[in-house]
């Protein structure tokens, strides 16, 4: 199934020949609401094929099944409202210092892009995912790099997008699937390819990222690559609750076997007996847990060998000790670790990303020590901060954990990210590459670029552009 450099060529350029059937806004919105249709009418043989090659469970892949046609449907609502168009117009004002033209401005398509398919969602995140919808939603072409974990269930997505495409009056081969290492590689390179999605490692992501910039024409990439999701726990939140919020995180850092990009990997709690009270909250719950089944063989054994590293870290013990719960199956933990020694050096890896069922707790003693382990902290997805109902810090506590990441949640846990149009799924890098958002509505404007007309005649302007305004689009 390894798509050859010649198989590779044939796409993109047959994806490159259906832009002008793209522009065509109504198409786009019928073929995003025809492919939410026709993978719910297929849900039976989706959830079986993503089940036997991921393991997720019927459950998991109905709610990510459903969250992936409401995402396809989302994006015919923002084709159908044009007001990603940021369609501007400024009239002549000779009295202005220089003088002001005629300018007209509105937002198109990018041209090809590459999808690189995530292997924790094989249907969100994947083929008929929120980079896909966001594409075509924006008038691009989509080839897709299937991932390997999960071949047989992006055939399938692929086959039902192409149909919807066709359903809708557009060319097939506005979605294409490819598969194998190499043609990830050569999709980047293709001249053609005019800008990239990807979410994954940092280790594949960054190299892909480089190999964007390195082009003779450098493309956008907005990868999504790996997230620690930092939590801060004041100790007015422990004393007040304690128990509630260490229950809470062993949910969500066990959720999917602590397979989320969100999943909260460490956590900052106080020293005291609140803070013991959190931590032996959390270690009664994640002992409660049962062993799950991870994605892959190779997942599971980097998670292993990613908590035998950080567990035999000076000063790190375990409450609940993560590791192996059967020949194919993890067991969830908890690492913790005085948080003094983290500005000392030599923790580095408990300051990164451990894919799969642990946290770490580091417990800190007064705010300077916290803050200077927040100075640590690489760029995140998430944030979270839980605080008391009368907590005098917390106003500089939000402040200090904004930079760090794309979305800052007080009292909540991180794990679970709506489809609404204030999403943002993003971060500083490491968690993403670019300033973009996965999720939501604004996604679209990863795919677009901005493009001015000046003095142009009306009868060679767009329609989006002419004063009569014959397509109704909104103006700013």
């Amino acid at each position: 199934m390894e798509a050859t450099a010649e198989e590779i060529d044939r796409v993109v350029r047959a994806a490159h020949t259906t832009l002008g059937a793209l522009a065509d806004r109504t198409a786009r919105a019928a073929l995003l609401r025809t492919a939410a249709d026709l993978l719910d009418e297929a849900r039976e043989h989706v959830i079986e094929a993503a089940d036997a090659e991921t393991a997720l469970g019927p459950v998991r892949l109905t709610g990510e099944l459903a969250r992936t046609t409401a995402q396809l449907r989302s994006f015919a609502e923002v084709v159908d409202a044009a007001a990603f168009l940021d369609v501007r117009i400024s009239r002549p004002d000779p009295a202005t210092t220089p003088p002001t033209p005629d300018l007209r401005r509105m937002k198109i398509p990018l041209g090809v892009v590459a999808v690189y398919a995530a292997g924790n969602f094989p249907l969100a995140f994947s083929v008929p995912g929120g980079d896909t919808a966001s594409a075509l939603a924006a008038g691009c072409p989509v080839v897709i790099k299937a991932h390997p974990d999960h071949p047989a269930t992006s055939e399938l997505c692929a086959a039902l997008l192409r149909r919807a495409a066709v359903k809708a009056g557009l060319p097939a081969d506005v979605v294409s699937l490819v598969h194998g290492f190499e043609a990830g590689v050569g999709l980047i390179r293709h001249p053609l390819v005019a800008a990239a999605g990807f979410t994954g490692s940092v280790r594949g992501g960054r190299a892909l990222f480089d190999a964007a910039a390195a082009r003779p024409v450098p493309i956008p990439f907005h990868g999504e690559l790996g997230s620690l999701n930092p939590v801060v726990i004041t100790p007015a939140a422990a004393e007040a609750r304690a128990e509630e919020i260490g229950a809470g995180l062993a949910g969500s850092m066990t959720l999917g076997e602590g397979q989320f990009c969100t999943k909260p990997g460490f956590v900052l709690a106080p020293r005291g007996d609140a803070g013991d009270r959190f931590v032996a909250a959390l270690t009664a719950a994640v002992s409660e847990t049962e062993p799950g089944v991870m994605l892959d063989h190779r997942m599971r054994g980097a998670f292993l060998d990613g908590v035998r590293e950080r567990a035999g870290l000076p000063g790190v013990t375990a409450p609940v000790t993560p590791g192996a719960g059967g020949e194919h199956t993890v067991s969830a933990g908890v690492l913790t670790v005085d948080a003094g020694l983290l500005p000392e050096g030599g923790h580095a890896p408990l300051l990164e990303e451990c894919f799969g069922p642990v946290t770490v707790v580091a417990r800190y003693d007064g705010r300077e020590q916290l803050s200077a382990v927040l100075g640590l902290l690489p760029g995140n997805l998430t944030a979270t901060l839980h605080i008391a109902e009368e907590d005098p810090g917390a106003a500089s506590l939000l402040a200090e954990l904004t930079p760090l990441a794309g979305r800052i949640l007080v009292n909540g846990w991180p794990t679970g990210v709506a489809v609404a149009a204030a999403q943002h799924h993003g971060g500083p890098y490491p968690a993403t590459t670019s300033t973009g958002t996965s999720v939501g509505g604004t996604a679209i404007e990863r795919w677009l670029r901005p493009v001015t007309y000046q003095s142009t005649p009306g009868h060679l302007l767009p329609p989006e552009l002419r004063d009569d305004n014959p397509l109704g689009v909104p103006r700013n």
